[in-house]
């Protein structure tokens, strides 16, 4: 029968050795959680982002079907009723008073938007013969503040015999 000799070189890790790889492990996790985050805030960007670009584009596509004579007025909430009178008068999101540019604003989900309408003359709207329009979504994602700005020309229909 063979002698069982016990094993002499037995060697495993020391506490040094599962310390300091606790430590490398602490620091690549800690890596890896702020790559989350900056992933998520690029993420909020790009959700943010396109919740802005839509909000101006629907707004400018509203103008855009919106009756020459109703052209000021804005039904935010399709009830039928008009909640907001575009104005000039440097006030509510208008720049400059009298400056010819009618504005309109509102903020939901924490983008802030703002469109204006435009004679490309200097005449009253219901006189001239096209208006540009504008919409600019402002949205901040964390310290830093984006901005998205879309328009058309609109051509009054009685200018081209529809009325």
């Amino acid at each position: 029968m063979a002698a069982t000799r016990p094993i002499l070189n037995q060697r495993g890790f020391s506490l040094i050795e599962v310390m300091v790889s606790m430590v490398i492990l602490a620091f690549s996790i800690l890596g890896v959680t702020s790559m989350f985050q900056y992933a998520n805030e690029g993420l909020l960007d790009g959700m943010k982002g396109s919740q802005a670009l839509a909000m101006a584009e629907g707004r400018v596509e509203v103008k855009r079907s919106a009756p020459w004579d109703a052209l000021l007025m804005d039904d935010l909430d399709a009830d039928g009723v008009a909640e907001i009178q575009m104005r000039d008068d440097g006030m509510h999101g208008d720049a400059i008073s009298g400056d010819g540019i009618f504005s309109g604003y509102f903020e939901r989900d924490g983008i802030r938007l703002l469109w204006t309408i435009q004679s490309l003359r200097s005449s009253p709207l219901d006189s001239t013969e096209m208006v540009l329009i504008k919409a600019l979504a402002t949205y901040q994602i964390g310290a830093q503040s984006r901005s998205i700005e879309t328009g058309t020309l609109r051509v009054n229909p009685t200018f081209v015999g529809l009325h």
